[in-house]
């Protein structure tokens, strides 16, 4: 399996990303439970471990049915020591697909959640084949809706979504 696994790593100049294992529950659930990570994640609930443990088991799932799923973002230098997460994913087990990353509060302003979600976009469209990716985010979190229009997403407009405004972009492999 770590041979098949190799397949998927994804280098950037900063970070490296590797498909998540069951091995991340919990370097995932301290990220995702962190306060100033989960005002914008997981709509401010705090999950328990075995809802990480359920989405690390889908995300596994995924990268074999799809060829893409959640990958954890370490740094090159320095220990290998997690950062954050990325990935692309199916909304709402439909055919759309969307991308996700968070990257650790302690790391924000480096430039590392541009660096994998462009790394991230990039392997879905030469590899996975969408015929478009969306980016959602909370109307005011700024910070990622800059991510989003970075990587050359275009905004769409906004909606409701667990009692929240997100804004919508989107971006297909011929705009990329």
């Amino acid at each position: 399996m770590a041979d098949a696994g190799a397949r998927y790593v994804i280098p950037t100049a900063k970070t490296r990303l590797r498909p998540v294992s069951m091995e991340d529950v919990g370097d995932l659930h301290r990220l995702w439970t962190d306060p100033q990570m989960r005002r914008y994640f997981w709509a401010d609930e705090v999950i328990p471990r075995l809802r990480v443990r359920a989405t690390m088991r889908e995300a596994v799932e995924d990268l074999g049915r799809h060829g893409f799923g959640l990958w954890i973002s370490e740094r090159r230098q320095g220990g290998g020591d997690p950062i954050g997460f990325c990935g692309l994913r199916h909304l709402d087990d439909g055919p759309e697909v969307e991308i996700l990353y968070g990257i650790s509060p302690p790391e924000w302003g480096r430039g590392f959640a541009t660096e994998v979600a462009l790394a991230v976009l990039r392997y879905g469209f030469e590899r996975a084949g969408p015929t478009r990716v969306l980016g959602d985010a909370d109307a005011g979190n700024l910070a990622s809706r800059r991510v989003l229009e970075k990587i050359g997403m275009t905004f769409q407009g906004y909606f409701p979504n667990a009692g929240r405004r997100e804004a919508r972009y989107e971006i297909r492999p011929e705009d990329f």
